[in-house]
């Protein structure tokens, strides 16, 4: 898509299963199963669904930490799934990643100075008088004291942790930050000044996020548009504020339903839930992937696998991967 920063094409992840006596694949794990969708400069896209629908993998395919299975995923129009050795390691610059555990992402035996100063390292970037003066200048950028320089991560609490891991990421100015569920890990209370500081970051430096999280309430807070994902397919994409007032898919009506109502004053109304279990992504259903769960199903949606497209009624842009979407009706 022109003007795109980041275009993933028909990428699939698809990890073989190994056993038996002579260790033959047995399986197949469909964790990704050719998703499309692209991000503009400075922009925000979330990603969101339940655990296991492939988010997580999808972010790390997209960075190359997966080589993928197939597809594209195009960054400033250079296929970032068929380059390798001098040309990737330039194009790492421009990219980051924020995990989800602050303390199992940051080697316990290193000072934050040392984490800080790496990416400055393996780049080459800098004296080390300059890199050290760049760490300093990356606490103080996410708000914490140039006294933590010196100290090692297991001395700072996990939303301070999560500011160290912050910085590292942003340390080479990238144009893309993947953010692998960068807040589910923290408390409450602190989660607010995490995405806070991500959206002033953000707006500082020109960065775009993909934004990967379970909780679709967080994900419409920092997202400018939302991709829902379940079992390694992305069943709807939309402007955010629109998926929220006129979502398509039953699987994104479920989600909304399932947000807590803060205003107990407010009527209760009957809304749409989900029954059963995630099926295995190794043995995924025929046609619809949710049809197993789905209270709409109809026989088509068992054998036909829905093209991701524009829904009717709504934006071109918001898409939608239903037979029946705009004219849902239960199971007979």
């Amino acid at each position: 898509m022109s003007g795109s920063l980041l275009e993933v094409k028909g990428l699939k992840m698809h990890f073989p299963v190994h056993g038996g006596l002579f260790y033959r694949q047995v399986a197949t794990v469909y964790a990704v199963d050719g998703v499309s969708f692209d991000v503009r400069p400075g922009e925000t896209v979330g990603l969101v669904g339940e655990s296991g629908c492939g988010k997580s993998t999808l972010g790390k395919a997209i960075l190359r930490l997966y080589d993928p299975t197939d597809g594209q995923v195009f960054f400033e129009g250079r296929d970032l799934a068929h380059v390798h050795g001098k040309e990737l390691r330039m194009l790492r610059r421009d990219l980051g990643i924020i995990f989800q555990d602050p303390y199992e992402s940051l080697n316990q035996t290193h000072t934050v100075g040392f984490i800080l100063e790496e990416p400055f390292r393996i780049h080459c970037v800098g004296t080390p008088e300059e890199r050290r003066a760049w760490a300093k200048d990356l606490l103080k950028k996410v708000g914490l004291p140039e006294s933590a320089f010196e100290r090692f991560p297991h001395e700072f609490s996990g939303g301070q942790r999560q500011r160290i891991g912050i910085a590292r990421a942003i340390a080479l100015k990238p144009k893309l930050v993947v953010c692998d569920e960068p807040v589910s890990a923290l408390d409450v209370s602190i989660q607010s000044q995490i995405l806070n500081l991500l959206l002033d970051l953000q707006k500082e430096m020109g960065l775009a996020f993909v934004f990967i999280a379970h909780d679709l309430a967080v994900v419409k807070h920092v997202s400018d548009r939302i991709a829902v994902m379940y079992l390694g397919k992305v069943v709807e994409f939309s402007d955010a504020d629109e998926l929220h007032h006129k979502p398509l898919h039953p699987y994104t009506q479920a989600l909304l339903a399932s947000i807590p109502e803060p205003d107990p004053s407010k009527s209760v109304e009957e809304k749409p839930f989900l029954e059963g279990e995630v099926p295995s992504p190794r043995n995924p259903p025929a046609g619809c992937r949710f049809h197993t769960r789905c209270p709409f199903a109809q026989p088509r949606c068992r054998t036909d696998i829905p093209e991701l497209k524009a829904g009717p009624g709504v934006a071109p842009e918001h898409l939608v991967a239903c037979h029946y979407a705009g004219e849902l009706k239960p199971k007979s």
